[in-house]
Protein backbone atom coordinates (compact mmCIF):
# COMPACT_ATOMS: atom_id res chain seq x y z
CA UNK A 1 0.00 0.00 0.00
CA UNK A 2 1.20 3.35 -0.76
CA UNK A 3 0.37 5.47 1.98
CA UNK A 4 -1.12 3.64 5.91
CA UNK A 5 -3.99 4.59 6.96
CA UNK A 6 -2.53 7.42 9.67
CA UNK A 7 -1.08 9.41 7.13
CA UNK A 8 -4.24 10.05 5.30
CA UNK A 9 -5.51 13.66 5.43
CA UNK A 10 -9.08 12.57 3.54
CA UNK A 11 -9.51 9.90 6.17
CA UNK A 12 -13.16 8.90 6.57
CA UNK A 13 -14.61 9.97 9.67
CA UNK A 14 -17.17 8.05 11.39
CA UNK A 15 -19.55 8.95 14.03
CA UNK A 16 -21.50 6.25 14.88
CA UNK A 17 -24.71 4.37 13.61
CA UNK A 18 -27.87 6.70 13.49
CA UNK A 19 -30.61 5.35 11.89
CA UNK A 20 -32.67 7.05 9.59
CA UNK A 21 -30.01 9.87 9.67
CA UNK A 22 -27.69 10.60 6.78
CA UNK A 23 -24.09 10.57 7.91
CA UNK A 24 -21.42 11.54 5.51
CA UNK A 25 -18.11 9.63 6.01
CA UNK A 26 -16.56 11.45 2.76
CA UNK A 27 -17.25 13.98 0.37
CA UNK A 28 -18.32 11.35 -2.08
CA UNK A 29 -20.05 8.55 0.29
CA UNK A 30 -23.28 8.84 3.00
CA UNK A 31 -24.53 6.21 4.70
CA UNK A 32 -27.84 6.07 5.93
CA UNK A 33 -28.78 2.91 7.94
CA UNK A 34 -32.69 1.52 7.93
CA UNK A 35 -34.92 0.93 10.79
CA UNK A 36 -34.64 -2.34 11.00
CA UNK A 37 -32.37 -3.59 14.12
CA UNK A 38 -32.85 -7.12 14.96
CA UNK A 39 -30.32 -10.75 15.25
CA UNK A 40 -29.89 -10.74 11.86
CA UNK A 41 -29.14 -7.05 11.14
CA UNK A 42 -27.46 -5.96 14.41
CA UNK A 43 -28.08 -2.57 14.23
CA UNK A 44 -29.87 -1.86 11.13
CA UNK A 45 -28.83 -2.57 7.38
CA UNK A 46 -26.33 0.17 5.66
CA UNK A 47 -27.32 1.72 2.72
CA UNK A 48 -24.09 4.02 1.10
CA UNK A 49 -24.70 6.50 -1.40
CA UNK A 50 -21.48 6.69 -3.76
CA UNK A 51 -20.29 9.22 -6.24
CA UNK A 52 -20.41 12.45 -7.37
CA UNK A 53 -21.51 15.29 -9.12
CA UNK A 54 -24.59 14.09 -11.41
CA UNK A 55 -23.59 10.60 -10.64
CA UNK A 56 -24.86 8.64 -7.95
CA UNK A 57 -25.30 5.41 -6.73
CA UNK A 58 -26.87 3.58 -3.97
CA UNK A 59 -25.40 0.25 -2.52
CA UNK A 60 -27.94 -1.57 -0.57
CA UNK A 61 -31.33 -0.16 -0.81
CA UNK A 62 -32.38 -1.97 2.34
CA UNK A 63 -36.12 -3.27 3.04
CA UNK A 64 -39.18 -1.78 1.06
CA UNK A 65 -39.79 0.52 3.82
CA UNK A 66 -41.31 4.11 2.69
CA UNK A 67 -39.39 5.88 5.47
CA UNK A 68 -36.04 4.16 4.70
CA UNK A 69 -36.56 4.74 0.87
CA UNK A 70 -37.75 8.52 1.13
CA UNK A 71 -34.15 9.44 3.93
CA UNK A 72 -32.55 8.04 0.88
CA UNK A 73 -33.77 10.27 -2.05
CA UNK A 74 -33.45 13.33 1.00
CA UNK A 75 -30.15 12.28 1.27
CA UNK A 76 -28.42 11.92 -2.00
CA UNK A 77 -26.27 14.88 -2.93
CA UNK A 78 -27.32 14.30 -7.02
CA UNK A 79 -29.16 11.98 -9.41
CA UNK A 80 -29.34 8.47 -8.26
CA UNK A 81 -28.71 6.39 -11.56
CA UNK A 82 -27.76 3.10 -10.06
CA UNK A 83 -29.06 0.83 -7.50
CA UNK A 84 -26.32 -1.75 -6.77
CA UNK A 85 -26.94 -4.83 -4.52
CA UNK A 86 -24.32 -6.88 -2.90
CA UNK A 87 -26.57 -9.76 -2.12
CA UNK A 88 -30.91 -10.50 -2.49
CA UNK A 89 -31.42 -11.60 1.76
CA UNK A 90 -34.66 -10.23 2.34
CA UNK A 91 -32.98 -6.71 4.70
CA UNK A 92 -30.61 -5.89 1.52
CA UNK A 93 -32.53 -6.18 -1.71
CA UNK A 94 -36.09 -5.33 -1.46
CA UNK A 95 -35.38 -1.45 -1.03
CA UNK A 96 -34.76 -1.58 -5.10
CA UNK A 97 -38.18 -1.82 -6.49
CA UNK A 98 -39.91 1.55 -4.98
CA UNK A 99 -36.14 3.28 -5.37
CA UNK A 100 -36.65 2.27 -9.18
CA UNK A 101 -39.59 3.99 -9.18
CA UNK A 102 -38.74 6.67 -7.39
CA UNK A 103 -35.59 7.18 -10.00
CA UNK A 104 -35.72 5.34 -12.95
CA UNK A 105 -32.21 4.22 -11.08
CA UNK A 106 -30.09 1.35 -13.39
CA UNK A 107 -30.65 -1.56 -11.05
CA UNK A 108 -27.58 -4.01 -11.05
CA UNK A 109 -26.62 -6.81 -9.12
CA UNK A 110 -27.10 -10.83 -9.40
CA UNK A 111 -29.87 -13.15 -9.43
CA UNK A 112 -29.71 -16.67 -7.12
CA UNK A 113 -31.01 -20.24 -7.95
CA UNK A 114 -31.89 -20.50 -4.53
CA UNK A 115 -35.20 -19.23 -2.70
CA UNK A 116 -34.03 -19.08 0.91
CA UNK A 117 -34.28 -16.47 2.97
CA UNK A 118 -34.41 -14.68 -0.93
CA UNK A 119 -36.13 -11.56 -2.12
CA UNK A 120 -37.73 -13.42 -4.76
CA UNK A 121 -38.62 -10.09 -6.90
CA UNK A 122 -35.59 -8.78 -7.57
CA UNK A 123 -34.65 -8.48 -11.09
CA UNK A 124 -31.63 -6.81 -12.07
CA UNK A 125 -31.41 -4.64 -15.50
CA UNK A 126 -27.87 -6.18 -15.69
CA UNK A 127 -26.39 -8.30 -13.79
CA UNK A 128 -22.67 -7.46 -12.32
CA UNK A 129 -19.41 -9.76 -12.89
CA UNK A 130 -16.56 -9.74 -11.52
CA UNK A 131 -14.03 -7.12 -12.22
CA UNK A 132 -16.83 -4.89 -14.20
CA UNK A 133 -16.42 -1.48 -13.23
CA UNK A 134 -19.01 1.45 -12.96
CA UNK A 135 -17.59 5.26 -13.39
CA UNK A 136 -19.32 7.59 -11.20
CA UNK A 137 -17.66 11.18 -11.76
CA UNK A 138 -14.06 10.73 -11.19
CA UNK A 139 -14.65 7.77 -8.72
CA UNK A 140 -14.68 4.36 -10.23
CA UNK A 141 -16.19 1.12 -8.48
CA UNK A 142 -15.48 -2.21 -9.54
CA UNK A 143 -17.25 -5.08 -8.75
CA UNK A 144 -15.25 -8.07 -6.80
CA UNK A 145 -17.86 -11.45 -6.41
CA UNK A 146 -17.13 -12.59 -3.06
CA UNK A 147 -19.59 -15.82 -2.68
CA UNK A 148 -20.04 -17.91 0.59
CA UNK A 149 -22.21 -16.06 2.67
CA UNK A 150 -24.50 -16.15 -0.37
CA UNK A 151 -23.74 -17.12 -3.91
CA UNK A 152 -24.36 -14.05 -5.54
CA UNK A 153 -22.56 -12.00 -2.90
CA UNK A 154 -20.80 -8.48 -4.69
CA UNK A 155 -18.56 -6.37 -2.78
CA UNK A 156 -17.53 -2.69 -4.23
CA UNK A 157 -14.03 -1.49 -4.44
CA UNK A 158 -14.27 2.41 -4.61
CA UNK A 159 -10.90 2.49 -6.20
CA UNK A 160 -9.92 6.47 -5.23
CA UNK A 161 -10.77 6.11 -2.04
CA UNK A 162 -9.82 2.83 -0.91
CA UNK A 163 -13.31 1.73 0.36
CA UNK A 164 -14.54 -1.66 0.02
CA UNK A 165 -18.44 -1.93 0.52
CA UNK A 166 -18.78 -5.24 2.12
CA UNK A 167 -22.27 -6.01 1.86
CA UNK A 168 -22.90 -9.08 4.49
CA UNK A 169 -19.32 -10.90 3.42
CA UNK A 170 -17.69 -8.51 6.42
CA UNK A 171 -19.57 -7.38 8.99
CA UNK A 172 -18.87 -5.19 12.23
CA UNK A 173 -18.72 -6.26 15.36
CA UNK A 174 -19.80 -10.14 14.89
CA UNK A 175 -20.08 -12.77 12.14
CA UNK A 176 -22.17 -14.02 9.36
CA UNK A 177 -24.33 -17.13 9.11
CA UNK A 178 -23.49 -19.00 6.25
CA UNK A 179 -26.44 -21.27 5.45
CA UNK A 180 -26.52 -23.99 2.92
CA UNK A 181 -27.23 -24.61 0.09
CA UNK A 182 -26.73 -21.35 -0.89
CA UNK A 183 -24.31 -20.54 2.03
CA UNK A 184 -20.75 -22.35 1.45
CA UNK A 185 -17.85 -22.27 3.72
CA UNK A 186 -15.12 -23.11 2.00
CA UNK A 187 -15.96 -20.10 -0.81
CA UNK A 188 -16.91 -18.23 1.98
CA UNK A 189 -12.70 -18.77 2.94
CA UNK A 190 -11.51 -18.28 -0.13
CA UNK A 191 -13.47 -15.26 -0.67
CA UNK A 192 -12.03 -13.60 2.24
CA UNK A 193 -8.67 -14.58 1.38
CA UNK A 194 -8.93 -13.11 -1.83
CA UNK A 195 -9.60 -9.75 -0.45
CA UNK A 196 -5.94 -9.70 1.23
CA UNK A 197 -4.41 -8.38 -1.69
CA UNK A 198 -6.74 -5.56 -2.37
CA UNK A 199 -5.43 -2.48 -2.06
CA UNK A 200 -8.03 -1.41 0.40
CA UNK A 201 -7.61 1.13 3.79
CA UNK A 202 -11.81 0.73 5.18
CA UNK A 203 -14.48 -1.78 4.63
CA UNK A 204 -17.75 -0.17 4.72
CA UNK A 205 -20.04 -3.05 5.95
CA UNK A 206 -23.86 -3.52 5.33
CA UNK A 207 -24.29 -3.63 9.50
CA UNK A 208 -22.51 -1.49 11.40
CA UNK A 209 -19.51 0.99 11.38
CA UNK A 210 -16.46 1.23 9.08
CA UNK A 211 -13.57 -0.59 9.93
CA UNK A 212 -10.48 0.26 9.72
CA UNK A 213 -7.20 -2.05 9.15
CA UNK A 214 -9.16 -4.25 6.63
CA UNK A 215 -6.57 -6.62 6.09
CA UNK A 216 -5.98 -7.44 9.98
CA UNK A 217 -9.66 -7.77 10.43
CA UNK A 218 -10.03 -10.22 7.11
CA UNK A 219 -7.31 -12.38 8.72
CA UNK A 220 -8.92 -12.28 12.28
CA UNK A 221 -12.13 -13.60 10.53
CA UNK A 222 -10.37 -16.32 8.73
CA UNK A 223 -8.53 -17.33 11.84
CA UNK A 224 -12.01 -17.34 13.63
CA UNK A 225 -13.54 -19.62 11.16
CA UNK A 226 -10.79 -22.05 11.27
CA UNK A 227 -10.72 -22.19 15.13
CA UNK A 228 -14.55 -22.77 14.80
CA UNK A 229 -13.43 -25.87 12.38
CA UNK A 230 -11.10 -26.60 14.91
CA UNK A 231 -13.80 -27.42 17.48
CA UNK A 232 -15.89 -29.40 14.95
CA UNK A 233 -13.71 -32.09 14.40
CA UNK A 234 -12.50 -32.46 18.09
CA UNK A 235 -16.24 -33.00 19.10
CA UNK A 236 -16.81 -35.72 15.84
CA UNK A 237 -17.51 -38.85 17.29
CA UNK A 238 -15.58 -41.70 16.23
CA UNK A 239 -18.51 -44.50 16.16
CA UNK A 240 -21.65 -43.36 16.89
CA UNK A 241 -23.03 -40.22 14.87
CA UNK A 242 -24.11 -37.22 16.11
CA UNK A 243 -26.87 -35.09 14.68
CA UNK A 244 -26.46 -30.91 14.61
CA UNK A 245 -28.54 -30.41 18.14
CA UNK A 246 -25.76 -31.87 19.69
CA UNK A 247 -22.88 -31.21 18.24
CA UNK A 248 -23.67 -27.12 18.20
CA UNK A 249 -23.82 -27.68 21.90
CA UNK A 250 -20.04 -29.08 22.09
CA UNK A 251 -18.94 -26.42 18.65
CA UNK A 252 -21.07 -23.29 19.88
CA UNK A 253 -20.48 -23.53 23.82
CA UNK A 254 -19.88 -20.14 23.63
CA UNK A 255 -22.76 -18.65 22.01
CA UNK A 256 -26.19 -18.14 23.86
CA UNK A 257 -28.45 -21.33 23.71
CA UNK A 258 -31.13 -19.39 21.47
CA UNK A 259 -28.92 -18.62 18.81
CA UNK A 260 -28.06 -22.82 18.48
CA UNK A 261 -30.48 -22.80 15.50
CA UNK A 262 -28.80 -19.92 13.35
CA UNK A 263 -25.55 -21.49 14.57
CA UNK A 264 -26.69 -24.96 13.41
CA UNK A 265 -26.95 -23.38 9.47
CA UNK A 266 -23.23 -22.83 9.82
CA UNK A 267 -22.20 -25.81 11.89
CA UNK A 268 -23.66 -27.65 8.59
CA UNK A 269 -21.51 -25.37 6.33
CA UNK A 270 -18.61 -26.16 8.12
CA UNK A 271 -19.34 -30.01 8.02
CA UNK A 272 -19.86 -29.81 4.28
CA UNK A 273 -16.65 -28.71 3.79
CA UNK A 274 -14.73 -31.33 5.69
CA UNK A 275 -16.91 -33.81 4.45
CA UNK A 276 -15.73 -32.60 0.62
CA UNK A 277 -12.18 -32.65 2.27
CA UNK A 278 -12.65 -36.07 3.47
CA UNK A 279 -12.40 -34.52 6.88
CA UNK A 280 -16.20 -35.74 8.18
CA UNK A 281 -18.62 -38.24 7.29
CA UNK A 282 -22.39 -38.25 6.76
CA UNK A 283 -24.46 -41.28 8.19
CA UNK A 284 -28.45 -40.31 8.00
CA UNK A 285 -28.91 -38.05 9.76
CA UNK A 286 -25.87 -37.75 12.21
CA UNK A 287 -22.11 -36.99 11.50
CA UNK A 288 -18.91 -38.74 12.60
CA UNK A 289 -15.27 -38.52 12.13
CA UNK A 290 -13.92 -40.62 8.65
CA UNK A 291 -12.88 -44.15 9.57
Amino acid sequence: MSETQGERNDAPRDPGIQPGVAITLSPHVHRVTARNPGVMTGPGTNSYLVGAGEEWAVIDPGPADDRHIQALLDAAPGPIRYILVTHTHRDHSPGASPLKSATGALLLGRATPHPHWQDPAFAPDRELHHDDRLTLGPNTLRVIHTPGHASNHLCFLLEGERILFTGDHIIQGSTVVIDPPDGDMAAYLRSLESLLSEPVDYLAPGHGTLIPQPHEAIRGLVRHRLRRESKVLRALPSQHPADLPTLVRSVYDDVPPQLHPLAERSLLAHLLKLEAEGRARRIADGWTAPP
